[in-house]
């Protein structure tokens, strides 16, 4: 037993002595440790550049975050919003889609007598730039329970009151788009690339709207030469609110354009657009109208009976908690 724990050590001293001997020989050559330095440094900057632009600082919805410091021009989406069991639900999802898009900046108008704490929170936290508006709708022009959603436009005041906002803070001249995104649409990430070059006014199909599987302009030689839509085709502009956007400077050229409040049924847009354009001048985007990249997609309104009845019992969900 003796003898062979003695060759054991001997053989565990052997290469011991031939390791040690190895690493000593390796000591003061030279190592290229270039590549892997190289793909450390490369993760690193990747790793603040992604951190820079979840904080805002200098990433998305920054116009100069272009390669070589060229400025984009800035998207401004007008949200108007009102207060319902799924206001915050919608505004949550609408800013997770424009968290993703360069240069933008999010106009959010409140039908309120001032702003709300959870719309100007949800804002705060969304990580998008934005501007934080309010204004209230005439009771002479809201809806009252039990009418159509066709009676009365909603979002007209709000709208307006982000054209006057534009108006009053953004320079003759100055580079950007407006593009008018309800809370409760959905929206691809390439319409808004697609509209970041509007010089007038851009058009692109709308799914889902108009009870059609989409509406859109009908385009011949680069032009808008009709409009595929089935109700009230002979409206000025027979075009769904998100299926259009507006150059900045058009619209600060032309400061008497807006939205009518009184606009008969279906004749929104066509107030607007009038002031702006006409037909022939559309700019048609989305490879010639033939791709849907925005869709009229509407949330179900919750069915909160159970809710109703143990608030009458003294019994309803804490008020305090967000939904």
């Amino acid at each position: 037993m003796r003898v062979k724990l003695k060759n054991v050590f001997i053989v565990y001293f052997v290469v011991s002595l031939v390791g040690l001997l190895c690493a000593l020989l390796q000591l003061g050559q030279p190592c290229d440790c270039s590549h892997q330095l190289q793909t450390e440094r490369r993760r690193s900057r990747d790793r603040d550049r992604l951190l820079a632009e979840l904080r805002g600082g200098g990433g998305r919805g920054d116009p100069r975050a272009q390669g070589g410091g060229r400025a984009l021009p800035t998207i401004y989406v007008v949200t108007p919003t009102y207060a319902r069991p799924v206001q915050k639900a919608e505004l949550v999802r609408l800013s997770q889609t424009l968290l993703h898009v360069r240069a933008l900046h999010w106009v959010v108008v409140e039908d309120a007598a001032a702003p709300t704490a959870l719309v100007g929170g949800l804002l705060a936290a969304s990580g998008v730039p934005f501007t934080h508006l309010n204004v209230e709708t005439p009771p002479e022009r809201r809806r009252r329970p039990g009418d159509p959603p066709w009676l009365r436009p909603r979002g007209v005041e709000q709208r307006n009151r982000a054209l006057q906002w534009l108006r009053e803070t953004r320079a003759p001249g100055e580079s950007g788009v407006v593009y008018f995104a309800d809370d409760d649409n959905t929206y691809s990430l390439r319409l808004f690339e697609e509209m970041r070059s509007t010089r007038g006014v851009a058009v692109w199909p709308v799914g889902l709207v108009g009870g059609l599987r989409f509406e859109r302009p009908l385009v011949a030689g680069g032009r808008v030469v009709g409009f595929h839509t089935a109700w009230k085709p002979e409206r000025p502009f027979p075009l769904d609110m998100a299926g259009f956007a507006v150059g900045l400077p058009l619209l600060l050229a032309r400061p008497a354009a807006r939205f009518d409040p009184q606009a008969e049924r279906g004749y929104l847009e066509s107030s607007l657009l009038g002031g702006l354009v006409s037909p022939a001048e559309l700019e048609p985007k989305a490879d010639n109208c033939t791709q849907v990249l925005v869709w009229h997609t509407r949330t179900e309104k919750p069915k909160l009976r159970q809710e109703e009845q143990l608030q009458r019992e003294g019994r309803g969900s804490d008020p305090h908690i967000e939904v």
